[in-house]
C-alpha cells in the first residue's frame, strides 16, 4: 500500500454535507484525496516523506466557492481609492483625501466602495468633493455598484449638465434648478466613459492578483465572476485578462465566466457568446466562460429593483415607480430559451420580487421550448420573493444563489429601503428557509465588493438572521433561518455544483481535488451568536498550503501551489 504524501487529522471532517465526522483522517496523494480514514489508522499510512498536518481540533472542510462575486473589479478597486473600510461619511472624506496627497500625479480620482447609508437620502453631492478637490475630476461607484459620485470638473468635462436626460435604465439625483447633484444611479453612471480613464491590462491584472490573494486567505479556492464584460471598474475586457492569468499559469483558482448580457443590445449577443466560450476552451482549461449574467432589475435601496407593487414615497403614499427591468419580458423568454438551447447556464441578477417572477416565467419558457437541460441556471440575491414563486425553483430546477451577508436588519436596509416599499415587505425579505423548505437548491456568493467576501460573516447571519452584536429581530423571522451544516454545503458542494465543478470539487470524498479549508474554531462547535468569530487557518489547493493565517500574520512567505512566494 502506498504511503499518503499529506495527512490531514486531529480535527472533526465536514465532507460537504450533513454533519462533520468525527475521528477521521484525510490522506491526499497526487494532489487528491486518497481516502477518508478512522484517525487511529491513520499512522499505517504515513511513510517517512509523509506530511502529517495536526487540525489541533479545527474544522477540515472543502474549499469555498463563491457562486457570484467581482473580484477583478475589486482588486483594481483595492489598487485604486478604496473606500470600502470607512465607516461614515468623514472617513470617507478622509480617504479620498489621503489617496489625493498619495498620487498627485493621478489626474483623475476613481475607486470605489463608499455606503450609501452614510450620507443623506444615500446621495453625496459634487460640492463635497468639490470642496475637498476643488477642479480635480472625480468618479467613485457606491459599494453596491449600482450608482457613482461624480465632481463637477467629471460633469463638466463629460457634459453632463441639467440638459442632460435621464437614460432609459437610469436615474440622475438632481439639484432644485435640475444641475445633477453628485449621484448617478443605474445606467446614469455611464455617462462619462468618453473622458474617464480606462484601466490598462496590466493593471487589471495586477488587480486580480491581489483578489486572488485575499480570496485565498478566506478559504476561497473557486468562483463565478458574475460580470465578464466591458465597464466593470473600467477594465476593458475582463475575459481576455482572466485568459492571459491562466495562460501564465498566474491563476491558481478555478473560474466560471458569467459573460454580460449587454441590455441595449438584442439576440445577435448569442451567436457571439457561443464563439468566445469555444475559444476559450482551447485555451484555459481552470476559467471556463460558460454562463451569461443577465440583470434583470437594480437594487431597492435606489428604488430599482422590480417590485410587483410600487414603492412608497417618503410620507408613506404609493408612487408610480415599480423599478425597473432591463430587459423586457419577450426579449428576455426568447434570450433565456436560445442561450438554454446553446448549452449555456443563465445566471439572472434578480433582487425584487417582479424580476424574480420576470426570470422564472422566462425559465419556463425556456424548458418548454427545449425540454428539462442540465444547464444548472440560477437567481441570484432574492432580497424579495413573492410566496406564489418560491416553489418554482425546484418545478424549474433553477438555484437559489443566496447573498446571506444582507440578511438582517442594517442602517442601509432600514433607512432607505424599508420605509419606502409596501406593508408586510419585511417578511418577504431573503426567504432562504422558505425556499429550503420548497425544495430549491442553495448555493452561495457574497458579491464582494458589495459585501465582504469571507462566508464566515455570512454563515453568522444565514444562521441568526442578525448582524454579530447587535439585538434585533431576525429579518424575516425564525424560519427563515439556515443551519450551520445548510449554509456550509450551500457555500462548497452547492457553490461547486452551480459551477459546474462537482464533479472533483466541493466535497471531501476519494477521487476529489485536494482543496481544502481548515476553520478555527469549529463552527459547528460555537453558539450561534460566536459564529462570527470563525477564521480560515489555512487553504489548500491541490494538496499544497496557498495560505497559512500564521504565517502571514508572522509576515513569513506561503510558497503557493505554482511554486511562487
Amino acid at each position: 500500500m502506498p504511503h499518503a504524501e499529506l495527512i490531514l487529522t486531529g480535527g472533526p471532517v465536514f465532507t460537504g454535507t450533513g454533519e462533520p465526522l468525527n475521528d477521521t483522517a484525510v490522506l491526499v496523494s497526487g494532489g487528491r484525496i486518497t481516502g477518508l480514514v478512522p484517525a487511529a489508522e491513520a499512522q499505517e499510512h504515513a511513510g517517512p516523506d509523509t506530511r502529517v498536518v495536526d487540525l489541533q481540533g479545527a474544522l477540515l472542510s472543502p474549499a469555498f466557492q463563491d457562486a457570484h462575486m467581482h473580484p477583478m473589479g475589486a482588486g483594481v478597486e483595492m489598487l485604486q481609492c478604496d473606500l470600502s473600510g470607512a465607516g461614515s461619511a468623514e472617513e470617507t472624506l478622509e480617504l479620498i483625501a489621503a489617496y489625493a496627497r498619495a498620487y498627485p500625479e493621478r489626474e483623475w480620482i476613481l475607486g470605489g466602495g463608499w455606503s450609501m447609508e452614510h450620507f443623506p437620502g444615500g446621495t453625496p453631492t459634487r460640492q463635497l468633493l468639490d470642496e475637498l478637490l476643488g477642479e480635480r475630476p472625480v468618479i467613485l461607484t457606491n459599494r453596491d455598484h449600482h450608482g457613482a459620485w461624480a465632481s463637477t470638473e467629471a460633469m463638466r468635462r463629460a457634459g453632463v449638465d441639467a440638459s442632460t436626460q435621464d437614460p432609459a435604465d437610469g436615474r440622475i439625483e438632481r439639484e432644485a434648478g435640475g444641475f445633477p447633484a453628485g449621484t448617478f444611479h443605474e445606467g446614469a453612471e455611464h455617462l462619462f466613459p468618453g473622458v474617464r480613464p480606462g484601466i490598462s491590462d496590466d493593471f487589471a491584472l495586477a488587480g486580480l492578483h491581489a483578489a486572488q490573494e485575499a480570496l485565498l486567505a478566506q478559504g476561497i479556492t473557486g468562483w463565478q465572476d458574475a460580470w465578464v464584460g466591458v465597464g466593470m471598474s473600467g477594465i476593458s475586457d475582463i475575459d481576455a485578462i482572466y485568459r492571459r492569468a491562466a495562460a501564465e499559469g498566474s491563476l491558481k483558482v478555478h473560474v466560471r465566466g458569467a459573460l454580460w448580457w449587454e441590455r441595449d443590445r438584442g439576440m445577435e449577443q448569442v451567436e457571439e457568446m457561443i464563439a468566445r466560450r469555444a475559444s476559450a476552451a482551447q485555451h484555459a482549461p481552470n476559467y471556463v466562460p460558460g454562463t451569461v449574467k443577465i440583470m434583470v432589475d437594480g437594487v431597492a435601496e435606489n428604488h430599482t429593483a422590480a417590485m410587483l407593487t410600487p414603492y412608497h414615497d417618503h410620507s408613506g403614499h404609493a408612487t408610480q415607480n415599480a423599478g425597473l427591468t432591463f430587459v423586457e419580458s419577450a426579449l428576455l423568454k426568447e434570450a433565456v430559451t436560445a442561450l438554454d438551447a446553446a448549452g449555456f447556464q443563465v445566471h439572472f441578477h434578480a433582487l425584487g420580487d417582479r424580476a424574480v417572477r420576470e426570470s422564472l416565467d422566462a425559465l419556463e419558457a425556456a424548458r418548454a421550448a427545449n425540454g428539462p437541460s442540465a444547464n444548472r441556471h440560477h437567481l441570484a440575491h432574492l432580497q424579495m420573493v413573492d410566496e406564489a414563486d418560491s416553489a418554482r425553483f425546484a418545478e424549474l430546477g433553477a438555484a437559489a444563489n443566496i447573498q446571506a451577508l444582507w440578511a438582517c436588519h442594517e442602517e442601509q436596509l432600514d433607512v432607505l429601503t424599508l420605509p419606502f416599499l409596501r406593508d408586510g415587505a419585511e417578511a418577504r425579505h431573503y426567504p432562504f428557509g422558505e425556499l429550503r423548505d420548497r425544495g430549491a437548491r442553495l448555493v452561495a456568493g457574497s458579491d464582494w465588493p458589495v459585501s465582504t467576501a469571507d462566508p464566515l460573516q455570512a454563515l453568522h447571519i444565514a444562521v441568526n438572521r442578525t448582524a454579530p452584536g447587535r439585538e434585533d429581530t431576525p429579518l424575516g423571522g425564525e424560519a427563515q433561518r439556515l443551519t450551520v451544516a445548510e449554509f456550509m454545503a450551500a457555500y462548497t458542494s452547492g457553490s461547486a455544483w452551480i459551477n459546474h465543478r462537482d464533479d472533483e470539487t466541493g466535497s471531501l470524498a476519494a477521487g476529489y481535488l485536494a482543496d481544502l479549508a481548515v476553520i478555527s474554531p469549529n463552527p459547528f462547535a460555537l453558539p450561534a451568536e460566536e459564529l462570527h468569530t470563525a477564521r480560515v487557518a489555512s487553504t489548500w489547493i491541490q494538496g499544497e498550503c496557498v495560505y497559512d493565517a500564521a504565517e502571514a500574520a508572522s509576515g513569513a512567505a506561503v510558497t503557493t501551489a505554482d511554486g511562487a512566494t
